[in-house]
């Protein structure tokens, strides 16, 4: 039985439609993403799997259970990580996560035993008695994240975990989440950084508008809406550029010009060589590489910037 499952599941605020009739399913013990620009619904849809915002309508059942009736049963066995650190900053780091397991009904000799168990795992074990306002950005997060995790759920819900953290912090927090889900717990996670997702999520889905629009692992959209390389051009003027498009594109190749560098994408790189050397096309520089999952995301929501 499916950990989570939405059926047409939808939420809006007066006349917008933030999410529109979307279905999924989530797993035991895998790793699920939302991807999305800004405004594709995402937070919404992971409001109503923690059981803070209502449903306007479809189902949603989690454990089995219906989120509408047994909210707090369900919030129970979750841990959620928000977009943005709630901690009290005027206390210890410890005293957050003791204070914290309270809310569960906890014995305070197992939370206790619990947050240290914890903060050893987020390396936090020397700052254990620091006020937490002064910390960094990255201690922070680490606390956040070991706070979600005192009760112990079965379920943690990451909205956008890492952003604003530095590479170092971010590849800490990737080896810790793979941790937990080696141990078996399920984990549901939006992000923005696309190699976070192709790092974590065993499937995912990409939003748009309220709605699905691909779903799969990250080597399925890949193979499904890319090709296997994209090179990437940049060329000495814009006529030279407009120019080398045309020819670039034989074939039905698709090739995307930007205001900075033209993309072709290509099952093999040596093939967009070759006919720029056939064509006596000049560039400045050619950079191969692989296609990735932010090649799909460009092309299936677009490039232009989407304010909050």
């Amino acid at each position: 039985m499916s950990l989570i499952e939405g059926k047409g599941l939808t939420k809006h605020f007066d006349d917008f439609v933030a999410v529109d009739g979307i279905d999924f399913e989530v797993e035991p013990g895998e790793a699920f993403g939302f991807l999305g620009p800004n405004g594709a619904g995402k937070t919404s849809t992971m409001r109503m799997i923690g059981c803070v915002s209502p449903l306007t309508d479809g189902s949603l059942t989690m454990f089995g259970l219906d989120a509408t009736t047994h909210g707090p049963e369900i919030r129970g066995r979750l841990g959620s990580v928000p977009q943005e650190d709630s901690l009290d900053t005027e206390l210890t780091v410890l005293d957050n996560l003791l204070i914290y397991g309270r809310y569960f009904d906890l014995p305070r000799r197992e939370i206790r035993a619990r947050a240290e168990e914890l903060l050893e795992f987020m390396q936090l074990t020397e700052r254990r008695n620091d006020r937490v306002d002064p910390l960094s950005g990255g201690m922070k997060r680490r606390l956040t994240i070991a706070r979600s995790l005192i009760n112990q759920p079965e379920l943690i819900l990451l909205d956008e975990p890492t952003t604003g953290l530095d590479p170092q912090a971010r590849h800490m927090l990737w080896e810790r989440f793979y941790q937990l889900k080696r141990q078996g717990v399920t984990m549901v996670l939006t992000t923005h950084y696309m190699d976070e997702a192709e790092q974590l999520c065993d499937r995912l889905v990409i939003m748009d508008g309220g709605r699905i629009v691909a779903h799969g692992s990250p080597r399925e959209l890949i193979a499904q809406h890319s090709t296997r390389e994209v090179v990437e051009l940049r060329f000495p003027h814009g006529e030279a550029r407009d120019a080398a498009v045309p020819m670039l594109a034989e074939g039905n190749r698709r090739v995307e010009a930007l205001p900075d560098r033209v993309l072709v994408y290509a099952h093999d790189g040596d093939e967009v060589a070759s006919l720029i050397d056939e064509h006596g096309i000049v560039v400045d520089s050619m950079y191969p590489r692989r296609s990735t999952l932010e090649d799909v995301f460009l092309i299936l929501t677009g490039r232009s910037l989407m304010e909050e």
